[in-house]
């Protein structure tokens, strides 16, 4: 079969891919990275979740997204990683970088003369703000459902019936509910227009977005890249142009070797200093023992 040409793009963002979680779609993500070539990664909080982590659970598709990302950096690819509230304990690491690679709380880019502040966005969840435990709670709620969900689709496809996201619906009700407490997209947005930002850039609340938002004072464009447990998006820049990335119309992408190549996991010298980082990082929260797959 013939390869697939990558498609180059100058800027990707990704978040809330909660590797170490059942939910994780990290097979479905690895896929995708192998398809582009991309000059500068941002993964935007909530990459690992190490809230809800249990050392009996990180496959070897969860390791395959770490392992492909410290490719990307032996290959050039800029690659910043912005903490978030489930791995949160990376924040200490703040300011921290090795070569390609730096770790940030946030962070402030000149994109085509325009700019952008990018950040994971947990810290305007009322939630998060005010109620720490009760947020940690609803995580685990969160990864129960999403495992209640796995068996009903189970069922589902058993009998020829599309699958269903509980959890989904759920947010979606949840969130209806108390918009006029919890605005996140508008909080976030008034404050870059304050702040004479072009772009918002965002996580956290697994909603993909790319609109506009106005107020009295201006106007700035508000994205979310979403997440890969539900939704599966990402947001790409390219041609002085953001899009919102979907991976369930990506036929090339779905249809991609999952499987990583030999020459892929050759150890050359500047893969496996982005490999010792990692190690690193992971030891700060006791993944350096073996690991059921």
């Amino acid at each position: 079969m013939k390869k697939q040409k990558k498609r180059k793009l100058e800027y990707v963002i990704i978040s809330d891919v909660h590797l170490g979680t059942y939910g994780c779609r990290a097979k479905e993500l690895l896929n995708y990275l192998k398809t582009i070539q991309p000059k500068i990664l941002i993964l935007n909080g909530d990459i690992i979740d190490i809230w809800q982590f249990n050392k009996r659970y990180f496959p070897k598709s969860h390791m395959s997204v770490i392992k492909h990302i410290t490719s990307l950096l032996s290959k050039g690819t800029e690659v910043y990683y912005i903490t978030g509230n489930h791995d949160e304990m990376l924040r200490k690491f703040k300011g921290f970088q090795l070569g390609n690679f730096k770790i940030l709380n946030k962070l402030v880019l000149n994109i085509d003369d325009k700019k952008a502040w990018i950040f994971h966005g947990d810290v305007f969840d009322i939630t998060m703000k005010h109620s720490k435990w009760l947020a940690k709670l609803g995580g685990k709620g969160y990864d129960f459902l999403i495992l209640i969900n796995t068996f009903i689709n189970w069922v589902s496809s058993i009998f020829g019936y599309g699958k269903l996201s509980l959890s989904k619906k759920i947010k979606n009700s949840v969130k209806s509910a108390i918009t006029f407490i919890n605005d996140f997209e508008k909080t976030a947005s008034d404050i870059a227009i304050e702040n004479e930002y072009d772009y918002v850039i965002c996580g956290h609340i697994h909603q993909p977005e790319i609109r506009e938002i106005e107020n009295q004072k201006g106007k700035t464009t508000y994205l979310n890249s979403g997440d890969w447990i539900e939704n599966l998006t990402a947001l790409e820049y390219k041609n002085k142009q953001w899009s919102l990335y979907e991976y369930n119309r990506d036929e090339i992408a779905k249809n991609a070797e999952i499987k990583i190549s030999k020459k892929e996991l050759k150890t050359k010298k500047k893969v496996k200093n982005n490999n010792i980082l990692f190690e690193e990082l992971l030891k700060e929260f006791d993944f350096q023992k073996p690991l059921k797959h």
